[in-house]
């Protein structure tokens, strides 16, 4: 039994989008319980030399809709990245998630594309097969931004476990 390409993509790009909105209405609840101002939040990060919480949502949010996209061989959409705001944010997602909700199997499964080439023209373009693209780099990306984003929001006091994280499957 093969498992088809557009099954372990969009369905879960799905999942952990919807999973991401919530754990951010959480977090945006948590400020406006304690009365600090959520930009504090927004801009929090692990670390000095990392990304911070906004910039984690919008390069997972990229890569959701990236991945299947590049597979199925259709222009990956560019986003301003100026979200502010968790409500900006979530906007962010929605059109994320409507982008890929438009997208049918046969349109990944099928796909005539053979090769995803990263970073074309430069030094560092890598050519990888569809099949490593979506499994050994896309979908890990998503995911650290994903996680990372989830681990600023519970380091910074938000209470959110892994039933959180998961979302519903």
């Amino acid at each position: 039994m093969s498992i088809s390409l557009y099954s372990v993509t969009v369905p879960v790009l799905k999942q952990m989008l919807m999973a991401l909105s919530d754990v951010l209405k959480k977090g945006e609840e948590h400020s406006q319980q304690r009365k600090f101002d959520p930009l504090n939040l927004l801009q929090s990060r692990l670390f000095p030399d990392m990304l911070p919480l906004s910039r984690q949502v919008q390069i997972a949010c990229d890569f959701a809709q990236s991945v299947p996209m590049r597979i199925a061989g259709l222009e990956v959409a560019a986003y301003e990245d100026t979200e502010q705001s968790f409500a900006e944010l979530q906007q962010r997602i929605l059109k994320t998630l409507g982008l890929i909700n438009a997208l049918r199997a046969a349109q990944l499964d099928g796909s005539e594309v053979k090769e995803i080439v990263l970073r074309p023209g430069t030094p560092k373009e890598k050519k990888l097969s569809v099949e490593d693209y979506a499994l050994k780099y896309g979908m890990p990306q998503f995911f650290f931004h994903v996680t990372t984003a989830y681990n600023l929001l519970r380091h910074n006091g938000v209470e959110i476990g892994k039933k959180d994280f998961m979302g519903s499957y």
